[in-house]
């Protein structure tokens, strides 16, 4: 009984971990795909979704609290991701090297705003009594097993946020705008789209999902200033293998990581569970370069 119910656990385990690794990597594929552009700062924004919901639950306590802080966090950081774009991603788009620099040393300075401000241990998002309880199983072969409603209200918000971006991509004007500007920025250009509004869309909203991202991450522990650090290579691994830029490339992605990552700690602990998964990383990548789903951008031809 044991083993089926610790392969279940572990399943769920994996599942959950993919829902975080895809809010976190879905920013990083949206500006990768459309602006070849790599934000370093990318896991700052997580935290900076965290601290936003720390700072909400004090003004607005309660059970209702936390849903406040979600779409506080989602703005809060999409506003800052606008002013990043407009303030250094735009100037040194054409330059991938200065923009990964800028970023870092961006991620630098948040880092110790974060310190200077809430201090270095971190403080704690306290999760509402609805969410803080598990489900348990108590008949049939997996009696005994326990989900965490937690871990299930994550995964909920990880697919509401995916197919709100599918609809948004494929079915509104602005949409078809990063549709057409990520398959040929120069001819999006030269039928009249304004192609640098598109890319302070795009940018605005995947620092929104990450800020999002952030306040899940909120719930499984404390908010510190080196809390997006912790994602931000996974993030980079998934969007590199499900394929640069391809949003449902990044989805399979996770979902491949966060089992990958959850089934081989049934045998390794959590940090050679992430060696291992480099390792993985770095092996498909040799055998299918393209990732999991071939992008077909001409931005990513250039």
């Amino acid at each position: 009984m044991g083993g089926p119910i610790l392969f279940v656990e572990q399943l769920f385990n994996g599942i959950s971990v993919a829902s975080l690794y895809l809010l976190a990597a879905l920013g990083l594929a949206l500006s990768f795909g459309l602006m070849r552009v790599i934000n370093m700062a990318h896991g700052e924004m997580l935290m900076l979704g965290g601290y936003l919901a720390y700072l909400t639950l004090q003004v607005v306590p309660g059970p209702l609290g936390f849903l406040v802080a979600m779409p506080v966090a989602f703005l809060g950081t999409a506003a800052l991701g606008a002013v990043v774009e407009l303030t250094v991603i735009k100037r040194l788009a054409s330059r991938p090297l200065d923009t990964l620099l800028a970023t870092w040393g961006l991620s630098l300075i948040l880092q110790q705003a974060a310190r200077n401000l809430f201090g270095a241990i971190g403080v704690d998002v306290t999760a509402p009594a609805w969410l803080n309880h598990v489900l348990p199983i108590t008949s049939g072969p997996l009696a005994g097993l326990s989900l965490p409603v937690t871990r299930l209200f994550i995964l909920l918000i990880a697919i509401v946020v995916l197919g709100a971006l599918a609809v948004f991509l494929a079915h509104s004007r602005a949409g078809l705008w990063v549709r057409a500007v990520n398959q040929d920025r120069a001819m999006a250009a030269a039928a009249g789209i304004d192609v640098r509004r598109v890319d302070l869309l795009v940018f605005a909203i995947g620092t929104g999902i990450a800020g999002l991202a952030g306040v899940m991450l909120a719930l499984l522990g404390p908010v510190t200033p080196t809390v997006g650090q912790s994602y931000i290579v996974p993030a980079f691994l998934v969007v590199i293998l499900g394929g640069l830029g391809s949003l449902v490339g990044t989805t399979a992605a996770s979902l491949i990581a966060g089992l990958f990552s959850a089934l081989v700690q049934i045998f390794v602990d959590v940090s050679f569970a992430q060696v291992l998964l480099l390792v993985f990383v770095i092996a498909f990548i040799q055998i299918r370069p393209q990732g999991v789903v071939a992008s077909r951008s001409r931005a990513l031809d250039a």
